[in-house]
């Protein structure tokens, strides 16, 4: 019986694109093209994620790129233009999932910094009775690590928790561990399978 929800965050409760950010600072394809698939990749960023700090990894990435330093210094301090706005649906299932008294969780690989930035504007988290976050823990998903740590801090055994995640690698992750777990797909998918198992009314 599934005792509490765990959600991931970054496109399953909201939007995140790196390009929505750096669009709005050139009109030239070819600039963009090389900004996002050479300088300001995902994986370069996946490393504030697992906890390296921006003071380390912004001046670094400058020295190797200095002519994209402005877009550097912009992911650096408006890194929330990154997260356009919410998946359509999900806060709404997040709101009734709490309404229904099931306790709520969230594991996100989110950069320390850019999480304390992010946070305060996103008061759907006040309704979350904890959240693991890999930058502060230096933990990411799908290491087997923070699921162990998250099941320690949110009192509940893996069996007894459904965690949701977009990505196949984290989702596959968790059900090694032990934990039931959904491949998240869109609002009205995830929906289902709540009614499916018992956790919300049709």
């Amino acid at each position: 019986m599934i005792e509490a929800v765990v959600f991931d965050v970054g496109r399953v409760l909201y939007q995140w694109r790196l390009g929505a950010l750096i669009e709005k600072l050139t009109d030239d394809p070819a600039e963009l093209d090389h900004v996002l698939s050479e300088v300001i990749t995902e994986e370069w960023h996946f490393q504030h994620d697992a906890g390296r700090p921006l003071a380390e990894m912004v001046p670094e990435r400058i020295a190797a790129f200095p002519h994209r330093e402005r877009f550097l210094t912009a992911y650096a301090e408006r890194f929330n233009e990154t997260i356009p706005g919410p998946i359509p649906g999900s806060l709404e299932i997040v709101r009734d999932i709490h309404d229904a008294g099931v306790p709520l969780y969230a594991i996100t690989n989110f950069g320390a910094e850019f999480w304390a930035a992010f946070r305060p504007t996103a008061p759907i988290f006040d309704l979350f009775r904890d959240i693991v976050v890999s930058g502060e823990e230096k933990l990411v998903k799908p290491d087997p690590a923070i699921y162990a740590l998250a099941a320690r801090r949110f009192g509940h055994e893996p069996e007894a928790m459904l965690f949701i995640d977009d990505n196949l690698a984290n989702v596959e992750g968790a059900r090694a561990c032990g934990w039931h777990a959904h491949h998240f797909q869109d609002a009205a998918t995830l929906r289902a399978e709540f009614v499916e198992r018992g956790l919300l009314a049709t």
